[in-house]
């Protein structure tokens, strides 16, 4: 068995296609407002992301609200036109976003290794109902969502509550993240042993922060758990 009682994790970005599924749907508003050169959509995607990183810093919103007030931010910042509609069609697109294609063959190893699989997420219930349904037949052990602390992360509060709903040690914990701002960081503060899902081969954002782990994509995660 490998050195760790239980695995945690990111979803967006980790588990699901979160940098794809945003990019394309900004590139299509992008579109939709009459842009016939928005520029590469990964870029329009970073910064988006920058600002719901700033929202979610400040007073907790649901994070359907996020969704909307960063989304409204990012269309004034581009002189696009503003409509609510596009805001609710941003949070349903995220429900559709789909798993990576190592994500349910992989955990479904670590599961069968006898290891639980637990995420921490900063989405709400409305959008990660239909998240946990794109990874069926994956199961998870537990969920924490933003909702349910009312903060979002790099805030210690989901990674405490998860650690409660485990009892477990946070050394006993492997958190498995592809996000350094959300996830590896607090994390590590906090004694949890860390992975970097790392697959876009980009380098090591903070030298001081170096994870337990580092793979391309979740198979590492697999053969660790398998492991005698």
């Amino acid at each position: 068995m490998p050195a760790w009682k239980a695995a945690t994790f990111d979803c967006y970005g980790t588990l699901i296609d979160w940098e794809g599924g945003a990019a394309a749907f900004l590139y299509d508003v992008a579109r939709r407002n009459g842009d016939e050169d928005p520029g590469p959509a990964y870029l329009l995607r970073r910064r988006w992301e920058e600002i719901q990183f700033e929202h979610i810093q400040q007073d907790y919103r649901s994070y359907n609200v996020v969704l909307e007030e960063s989304l409204r931010e990012w269309v004034a910042e581009r002189g696009y036109r503003w409509n609510v509609n596009v805001g609710y069609a941003f949070a349903r697109s995220m429900q559709s976003w789909q798993p990576f294609p190592d994500t349910i063959p992989a955990l479904t190893r670590v599961r069968e290794a006898g290891i639980p699989l637990a995420i921490v997420s900063n989405s709400e219930n409305a959008i990660m109902d239909h998240t946990l349904r794109q990874m069926r037949p994956l199961e998870f052990d537990h969920v924490v969502l933003a909702d349910e602390v009312r903060c979002y992360k790099p805030a210690r509060q989901p990674f405490t509550r998860m650690l409660d709903k485990l009892s477990l040690a946070p050394a006993d914990v492997l958190h498995v993240a592809f996000g350094f701002k959300y996830d590896i960081g607090m994390a590590k503060k906090l004694g949890m042993q860390t992975a970097w899902i790392n697959r876009h081969r980009e380098p090591l954002p903070d030298p001081d922060t170096v994870p337990d782990h580092q793979w391309r994509d979740l198979w590492g995660l697999a053969e660790l758990a398998e492991r005698d």
